[in-house]
């Protein structure tokens, strides 16, 4: 595909007057100082105010989006833009359309997604009173180290509003969101997709409005949080529920043969209780991750290795079955040998300390053998011919 312009500046904007008209113009007069084929993208999202009338007579294209939202504001734009490459930033004054120049290099040079960085610890600078404390040294630092965590990111800022990318691989990712976390998603979803992703630091200066920002810190942030939770089965069900799994279990074997004392404080028989539910929940706990990372990969919603389509395709019915049958073997054994103590004393009473220590890692197994028979139907069922 031709493109007569070579790149399209996209603005979301919602009752913006104040500051729109000046980012058009700064962005315009960067691309005709710099002698670039670009143009000017307004997605006014339903402003009630001047914002329109001013982005047009600054030499804007404005496009109308009906759906409510920052990530329905910027995919408008984007499928109305005409350039083979596109800068994203917002109205409020805080992002310096200047530095376009710098990000129009490394999409040259074959980039698909550029980032500007504000956090000093990727060489970026916020100006005083530029973002609220919270923003600065809790929001952004936690959930763009939770996104290089997750996903192995090379971005230090996943939510830097200024950035640049081409246009056709940005809208192959089939991008979903409505709201602030469509910021997240773009990131996550380009390095899932093995798109190459950089960034360069940039200024973040202070917003020009007079009225608050569109932003809602604890809303927006867990929109954020958990839209990278459900695009990490390992780190929301997969880990989690191992460590649960490994933490009961080591209770269990250390409470089993007898009681433990640490100081004033004994662990008994309730303690090996909540150890043996322990093992329980996180046994299906990861379960859950196991489904939920198979169907991901086999259906191509996430990358993967061939062990997981072999996991759903392969005989995850005969092995689950197999170990699950083992597992309960154990269990119902221990179960008999609590029933010939109680036979020994006529089905009468029994201690609650010799009984328990028996019933309980009885149970415990028959159910850990149930669930791990039951997952390999599971397992199986997601590999049926649709």
């Amino acid at each position: 595909m031709q493109h007569t312009v070579e790149i399209s500046v996209v603005i979301p904007c919602l009752n913006e007057e104040e500051m729109i008209a000046s980012c058009v113009r700064e962005a315009l007069n960067t691309i005709r100082q710099n002698h670039i084929e670009g143009e000017v993208v307004v997605a006014d999202n339903g402003s009630t105010d001047d914002s329109v009338r001013l982005a047009k007579k600054a030499g804007a294209r404005v496009v109308r989006v009906e759906k409510k939202g920052y990530g329905s504001a910027l995919q408008g734009g984007l499928a109305a833009a005409k350039g083979k490459y596109v800068l994203m930033g917002d109205a409020d004054g805080s992002y310096d359309f200047g530095e376009l120049p710098n990000f129009l290099v490394q999409l040259r040079q074959g980039n698909d997604l550029v980032m500007g960085c504000r956090l000093p610890a990727g060489g970026g600078k916020i100006e005083k009173g530029a973002m609220p404390w919270k923003h600065r040294w809790i929001g952004n630092p936690v959930l763009s180290g939770l996104g290089k965590l997750f996903f192995n990111s090379p971005v230090t800022d996943f939510h830097c509003g200024l950035r640049a990318f081409r246009r056709e691989a940005i809208l192959s990712l089939g991008l979903q969101t409505t709201g602030m976390e469509f910021a997240s998603e773009m990131v996550i979803k380009a390095g899932l997709q093995g798109l190459k992703i950089v960034q360069i630091p940039i200024t973040l200066r202070r917003d020009g409005r007079s009225t608050p920002p569109h932003l809602r810190s604890f809303r927006d942030g867990w929109r954020h949080l958990r839209f990278m939770l459900l695009y990490s089965p390992k780190w929301l069900f997969i880990y989690p529920g191992l460590v649960l799994f490994l933490l009961g279990l080591a209770g269990a074997l250390i409470l089993l043969p007898r009681p433990l004392t640490v100081g004033k404080i004994t662990f008994d028989l309730n303690s090996l209780m909540v150890a043996s539910t322990t093992m329980l929940a996180g046994f299906q706990i990861f379960s859950f991750g196991i489904f939920t990372k198979a169907y991901a990969v086999s259906s191509g919603l996430l990358p993967g290795r061939e062990y997981w389509h072999r996991l759903i395709n392969g005989k995850s019915v005969e092995a689950g079955t197999i170990i699950g049958f083992l597992i309960m073997l154990m269990g119902i054994a221990l179960l008999g040998y609590a029933v010939i103590g109680w036979k020994t004393v006529h089905f009468g009473h029994l201690s609650y300390q010799e009984s328990l220590r028996k019933v309980i890692p009885a149970v415990t197994c028959i159910a850990l053998g149930i669930q791990t028979a039951f997952t390999g139907f599971a397992l199986a069922i997601l590999g049926l011919e649709k």
